[in-house]
């Protein structure tokens, strides 16, 4: 999995070198920022000023307050960057009387300002780089702007909600598929699932039709939950399933989707945001093939193969008994190969009240992303000729991390063990047990350059892939995988406390948390971000 920012509530350095460290004359820590990619800049701040720094010296490139930038704007209930078009949204909301302010974020530039678009946040507008434009979904109607003057190049009422995806065909027209976030449920009264191919000239609606399911985004990251692709003159909608309909007129050609919500996991104590995902593997294409994992119910799951041009059910294979989750498929060597149980990603919005000595209570906000283990585990294997049953491996009852399927090997971790599987049969080519490695149960393995790291409770290990002989370990203390960025994998204590380990030495450096701290990864993960009060710092990973 790629995660193009991990943030970290609380965080300070200990062995990690300093680049450089910028104290600004206002608070940093309100608002913050960090370019999509690490490369160009940051921003710190409060509700009434801000600064943009350069990322390669610490530079300031520009330092204002919102008053000056936009005579209308008194303070800033809510930024929203857009890098592709390097501008910031400020928000100063005034109860139907929003003022939006559009800024160049190199130079500091006013773009455009206005009160004309109410109730918008960053679930209902979205940048299309390709043409240069926002849209905005608002109650009435919905907008397209162009990025830099703010002007209105056009409006329909017939696109009813926020754009969950986009898709910029080659013919210069859009597909969407629109969704509808919970907290703005209400704006979006009398919704009903789209999917629409529209001329982004004028804003025509060429055709328009219902998906089945729920489109949704992360609560936290963000990305969407639904794909879209058009080739060969079809639309093919990934939610769910597959969902496949006509470019040219937009009729529905053939539908394998399930509509059934996955909830492996109990929502976190003051959530007011939650989801879980990767509980389901993503369908298969392989040639002409489709192979999916259909959820018909909670404990009923089949994998299903399905002709990709026609949509004819090829065959379906036994049930799946008491599954609650399948977050990985293969295809390979003729066969299918599942992952029962395992990890699943799960994000959080926490609101928690603490009672203080004096009687008065202090509101903690917290975003939390953590990989919850979901029961039973197991692996098995179907032949694609006919979805009959080759082989159900019973090793992995006690315990299953995420799998790999290598040519014909089929990497897997029992949590004490690391496995080398034959594909095709399911026997042994190795087992190479982990106590020599010294970090706890395995959680988690990736291939790295050819090998395989495996993330433990306490650490991360490399094992050559082809014998499974250790090759380098390094030990830190009890902790969750929270990514890999780059050559950067990611360790994070309940504490706050951080560790960056390098996957091509397994060495780490480690970082202990400091309170009223925040801090980001570049998209690269070699270096992170820190925003602490008035100050921000760029250090090293590595």
């Amino acid at each position: 999995m790629l995660i193009g920012l991990v943030w970290l509530n609380g965080f300070s350095q200990e062995d990690m070198s300093v680049d450089w460290t910028v104290k600004l004359a206002h608070q940093s820590d309100l608002f913050r920022g960090l370019d999509d990619y690490g490369e160009k800049y940051c921003f710190g701040a409060s509700d009434k000023e801000i600064t943009v720094l350069n990322n390669k010296d610490g530079s300031v490139l520009w330092t204002a307050k919102y008053k000056e930038m936009a005579p209308k704007l008194r303070k800033v209930d809510e930024i929203i960057p857009f890098w592709d078009s390097q501008t910031l949204f400020l928000f100063d909301r005034k109860l139907g009387k929003d003022q939006i302010a559009c800024v160049d974020v190199l130079s500091g530039e006013l773009l455009w300002n206005t009160d004309q678009y109410q109730d918008v946040s960053e679930d209902n507008v979205i940048y299309i780089s390709e043409l240069e434009a926002f849209t905005l979904s608002l109650k009435d109607q919905f907008v397209m702007i162009n990025a830099r003057t703010g002007a209105e190049l056009w409006s329909t009422a017939r696109f009813k909600g926020s754009v969950g995806r986009y898709n910029l065909v080659d013919d210069g027209n859009l597909v969407l598929v629109n969704y509808k976030p919970t907290y703005l449920a209400a704006l979006f009264a009398g919704f009903k699932n789209q999917i629409v191919k529209i001329n982004p000239k004028n804003g025509d609606i060429l055709w328009e039709n219902s998906y089945m399911g729920m489109a949704e985004k992360k609560v936290w990251t963000r990305e969407s939950l639904v794909d879209i692709d058009v080739r060969d003159g079809k639309v093919f909608l990934f939610l769910n399933g597959l969902q496949v309909y006509d470019y040219s007129s937009g009729t529905n050609l053939w539908s394998a989707a399930y509509d059934y919500t996955v909830n492996v996991i109990k929502a976190p104590s003051g959530a007011k945001k939650f989801g879980v995902y990767g509980a389901v593997a993503s369908p298969v294409i392989d040639g002409n093939d489709l192979y999916m994992v259909n959820f018909e119910s909670a404990k009923k799951q089949k994998i299903q193969k399905y002709d990709l041009n026609s949509g004819k059910l090829l065959w379906t294979g036994p049930e799946i008994k008491e599954a609650k989750a399948i977050p990985n498929m293969y295809v390979a060597n003729g066969r299918v190969v599942i992952q029962q149980g395992g990890t699943v990603e799960a994000q959080a919005y926490i609101e928690t009240k603490t009672k203080n000595a004096d009687g008065s209570v202090t509101i903690n906000y917290e975003w939390r992303l953590w990989y919850p283990n979901v029961k039973p585990y197991g692996v098995q294997a179907f032949d694609t000729k006919d979805g009959s049953l080759v082989y159900d491996s019973e090793r992995f009852k006690k315990g299953i991390t995420n799998i790999l399927v290598q040519d014909k090997n089929l990497m897997v971790c029992s949590g004490k063990a690391l496995y080398n599987l034959d594909v095709v049969t399911g026997s042994d080519n190795y087992e190479i047990p982990l106590s020599d490695d010294g970090i706890g149960l395995a959680t988690e393995i990736l291939e790295y350059e050819g090998d395989i790291l495996v993330v433990g409770e306490k650490g991360v290990a490399k094992h050559n892939m082809s014998d499974g002989k250790l090759k380098s370990s390094s030990k830190y203390k009890k902790s969750n995988y929270l990514g890999i960025v780059g050559r950067t994998i990611l360790l994070q204590t309940a504490n706050k406390d951080v560790a960056c380990f390098d996957a091509e030495s397994c060495a780490h450096k480690r970082y202990n948390a400091k309170k009223d701290a925040t801090a980001m990864l570049s998209r690269d993960g070699e270096q992170a971000f820190v925003w602490e009060k008035k100050n921000i710092s760029m250090l090293k990973t590595h």
